[in-house]
């Protein structure tokens, strides 16, 4: 891989960008021109595993709702499951809220900088805290998702197979705008979803690449439901028997419970 390689595939990406790039509702900075943190973590978050055409309605309707983090950290979890309802993968909802109590009550409402500690709150993994110190902080950190892989593994590791992301991070790390990378991780993402729409989804060769499962009749589906059901208030166990009838119950609930979405007390349950 040569530098004049790596000069093309920038141009490319950044050519790409200024003729095509999208207007998301994420990257409008506020009235002084940063980026609140705490709004990109909800974008974050909730684009984890989620379409950008459904979490966009989403998103303005979770901040009209909890329009700072205070405000998030001081509401409870059927609350913030209300609106939530729909995007699917409920446990970020807990762990949003989670995130947002820890910055108030562990870092005085500042919102953290480092990487170390944004990592350190409740569902930010590594990558999620570098793409949070890109876009809110515009620092040069590498982490990879489905559309960096893709654009990476169209332009340089064509016709090949399992490419782990350990062969692509050092080209990501190479080719970061060290001035913007801010804007040149947007070109890589809105460049990513032009090549799944024009060429297909090159992702599938990624080593790391897992197919979705079907949500209809899933244990998603059955969570989903059930979790939907305890936002009108508590409910007994043979409500659940009555109404799903699914041999999957006993262990869902369990999982729900084990995983502090839901409380159970004897044969009620309630939200967390």
């Amino acid at each position: 891989m040569t530098n004049n390689d790596l000069e093309l595939f920038k141009e490319t990406v950044w050519g790409y960008y200024h003729a095509h790039g999208r207007d998301l509702p994420w990257r409008v900075p506020e009235p002084n021109g940063d980026f609140d943190p705490y709004k990109v973590m909800v974008s974050e978050v909730m684009l984890q595993q989620t379409q950008v055409n459904r979490v966009k309605t989403k998103y303005n309707e979770f901040l009209v709702r909890f329009p700072s983090v205070a405000a998030l950290a001081r509401s409870s979890f059927s609350e913030v499951l209300q609106v939530w309802t729909g995007l699917g993968y409920n446990r970020r909802a807990k762990f949003l809220l989670g995130a947002a109590v820890a910055v108030v009550t562990e870092h005085n409402g500042v919102f953290p900088t480092s990487a170390k500690e944004l990592e350190s709150l409740p569902g930010i993994g590594k990558n999620t805290a570098a793409a949070i110190r890109v876009y809110a902080f515009n620092k040069p950190d590498v982490f990879i998702e489905t559309n960096i892989r893709t654009v990476f593994i169209h332009h340089f590791f064509a016709g090949k197979e399992a490419v782990g992301d350990k062969e692509l991070l050092p080209l990501i790390e190479a080719t970061v705008d060290q001035e913007n990378p801010r804007e040149w991780y947007w070109a890589l993402m809105d460049y990513g979803t032009f090549i799944k729409a024009s060429v297909g989804n090159v992702g599938r060769v990624s080593a790391h690449y897992k197919k979705q499962s079907k949500f209809e009749g899933s244990r998603r589906q059955l969570r989903a439901r059930i979790l939907r059901s305890l936002l009108d208030g508590p409910k007994q166990l043979d409500y659940f028997l009555l109404t799903y009838q699914d041999e999957r119950l006993d262990s869902v609930l369990s999982d729900l419970a084990g995983e502090g979405l839901i409380i159970r007390v004897n044969k009620r349950f309630t939200l967390a």
